[in-house]
């Protein structure tokens, strides 16, 4: 469904967001994981000669199948589900660098599987995960995610594929004969509408919509990031919040597909930063036990806004990186139910302990789930000063 211009663009793409995530740069013998769907796997021989050609060592690994995903969650014994196979820790100690390739052959795969038999994996790998927050922090490893089109995520989304194709294509720019050249200028335009952003001095926001009337708090050495390289396409600033000071309903309008099930209609309800109440239309079993998954996982994680100005994704795609990105006729905005981001404290990341990141409410959590709002809404900011500003409304930033 892609060309192979296509394609060479899109490896060109992502190595660009992988070396615009990093701190550092990508270094000769560095270590660079590719991870992928096998419907994806000539963009992934794509990428692959690439890094061979850079002089770093790229190691890869396709995911499970379908089949063998239900498979693993359906006839697994609990000391399977736990299994951490010999060598993964001493791979993730040492990674300088990731990208994830998503082409989806199935969405309901997992649909009827006991929720709690999907967490349990997720759970016995947080480790793994905490190794390469840390390495990223200490600024010796980045990441990118992707999406490759697939039948099965058209289908999902209402789309013909060539049409879901395009706006793939059109989201990551890969119509244009330079596609980094226009990634760059649209990482110095978000570069300084987040210099305004963090230059205002904010005790809450108050996001209001028709099913939405929430307040959060930034919380302590706090800054907006986004547009940074992890993701293509991303075109969302965020931060992660102190989850303390959450409080009110949020409601996401769009569907959402996560682990083989599908969830329409949540609405939360948030008192003293916790969620006390959790309906959905469609899927509420599974939304009410991922929130149980382990302590932080009813506690939001990531504060999210996207400008319709950056993103041309205009069609919902049955897939996070896409929906969380949708532009629209008035953005979006969306709440990460679970994990915060270390990368949004404005101090030294590599500073981050446990403690401190408990003091200032980040949140940590085996679960990130991102929630997603598409109405017209506005975003006031309750300044320290006691007067109030409005920096998103009707989907664009109003600084």
């Amino acid at each position: 469904m892609l060309s192979e211009k296509h394609l060479q663009r899109y490896a060109d793409v992502l190595l660009w967001g992988l070396k615009t995530a990093k701190k550092g740069n990508i270094k000769t013998n560095d270590i660079i994981m590719i991870r992928y769907e096998r419907a994806a796997i000539r963009l992934v021989e794509i990428l692959y000669e690439k890094l061979i050609r850079m002089g770093v060592h790229p190691v890869h690994r396709l995911l499970h199948t379908p089949v063998m995903e239900k498979c693993f969650y359906a006839e697994s014994k609990s000391r399977q589900l736990d299994f951490i196979p010999p060598g993964d820790e001493e791979l993730h100690k040492n990674l300088n660098g990731s990208i994830v390739i998503l082409a989806p052959e199935s969405l309901m795969n997992l649909n009827g599987i006991d929720p709690g038999r999907i967490a349990r994996p997720l759970k016995a790998r947080k480790f793994l995960r905490d190794i390469l927050d840390k390495r990223e922090e200490d600024g010796v490893f980045s990441w990118t995610l992707a999406l490759y089109p697939t039948e099965e995520l058209a289908r999902h989304a209402g789309l013909d594929p060539q049409t879901y194709a395009g706006q793939i294509a059109a989201a990551c720019y890969l119509n244009r004969i330079d596609p980094v050249a226009h990634w760059e200028a649209v990482f110095q335009r978000a570069q300084d509408l987040k210099k305004r952003l963090n230059d205002l001095s904010v005790e809450k926001f108050h996001i209001e919509s028709a099913g939405i009337d929430l307040e959060i708090t930034p919380g302590q050495q706090r800054k907006w990031i986004g547009i940074s390289g992890h993701n293509i396409p991303s075109f969302e600033l965020f931060l992660s919040p102190d989850w303390h000071g959450t409080r009110g309903v949020y409601f996401a309008d769009q569907p959402s597909y996560r682990s083989g099930n599908f969830v329409e209609g949540i609405r939360i309800e948030f008192k003293n930063g916790v969620a006390v109440r959790a309906d959905a239309k469609q899927g509420q079993d599974f939304l009410r036990k991922q929130l149980a998954m382990d302590p932080g996982a009813n506690k939001i994680g990531e504060f999210s806004l996207t400008d319709k100005s950056f993103s041309k994704i205009n069609r919902f795609m049955a897939n996070t990186l896409y929906d969380e990105n949708y532009g629209g006729r008035y953005g979006n905005c969306h709440i990460a139910l679970g994990a915060s981001y270390s990368d949004t404290y404005s101090g030294n990341p590599s500073e981050l302990t446990k403690d401190i990141k408990k003091k200032f409410g980040f949140n940590d959590s085996a679960l990130h789930w991102d929630i997603v709002n598409t109405e017209k809404k506005r975003v006031t900011a309750h300044l320290a000063d006691q007067s109030r500003l409005v920096i998103y409304e009707n989907g664009n930033f109003t600084l």
